[in-house]
């Protein structure tokens, strides 16, 4: 989706963002994200990021496995920040937004404030090439995605716009994919830490051919 901000590089976003926790939630640069934001707390962080004009949000999971804390839990350290590109209002206090992917992002340090948001000093050096679109996209085994897509969708019985995948770009397919994926915060987080677009393909083809063959094997529903 084009978008009226140009990323080029980390000196183009802000060090210090608002982050919104969210399990089982994966953005990845240039992908769309669809959001229902109803909390006051959210509901604020939204109106922030636009009247200070960046509209940026950064989307991370909370880490279950080390939280003391419900109301508080534990963050892994990587996320992806993303740029408000499509806002409605429902007409009973909730937003219907959509974010577009920029960068991922690694948590330098999480900042005492007093908004009501958690927000974090983040470094996006570590994923520099995530400014480049389509980076890496020609190492990817296009062929075993497909095929591993079409055996997911004949297990789940779905079905999908094959005219839209055969024409997508590799990069657009491989990073829409893991973020609809039904697998969990682990298997979202290693997607999303994962060095290349390449191996990011590779998770995703692994975690469900393994969600594939349990449920041949023991007749037990797909990973939810």
């Amino acid at each position: 989706m084009p978008i009226n901000a140009e990323y080029r590089g980390p000196g183009d976003l802000p060090e210090v963002i608002p982050v919104f926790p969210l399990p089982g939630a994966l953005l990845l640069p240039r992908g769309q994200m669809p959001l229902n934001i109803f909390e006051p707390r959210y509901l604020a962080m939204v109106d922030d990021a636009l009247r200070d004009g960046h509209r940026l949000i950064g989307m991370i999971q909370p880490d279950a496995a080390h939280s003391r804390d419900e109301a508080k839990p534990a963050l892994f350290r990587v996320g992806c920040v993303g740029r408000i590109t499509q806002l409605a209002e429902a007409g009973d206090g909730r937003y219907i937004l959509e974010l577009t992917g920029i960068a991922r992002f690694k948590i330098m340090e999480e900042l005492v404030v007093l908004t009501p948001y958690r927000q974090c000093k983040v470094d996006y050096f570590p994923f520099i090439d995530d400014f480049v679109a389509r980076k890496g996209e020609e190492a990817v085994d296009r062929e075993a995605l497909l095929l591993v897509l079409t055996d997911f969708l004949k297990a789940n019985d779905l079905k999908v716009d094959w005219e839209g995948v055969e024409g997508a770009p590799n990069e657009a397919l491989v990073n829409a994919l893991a973020m609809m994926s039904p697998y969990g915060p682990a298997e979202k987080q290693a997607m999303l830490e994962a060095p290349d677009l390449k191996t990011r393909a590779e998770i995703l083809i692994a975690v469900t051919e393994m969600d594939l063959a349990k449920k041949r094997t023991t007749g037990d529903p797909p990973l939810q």
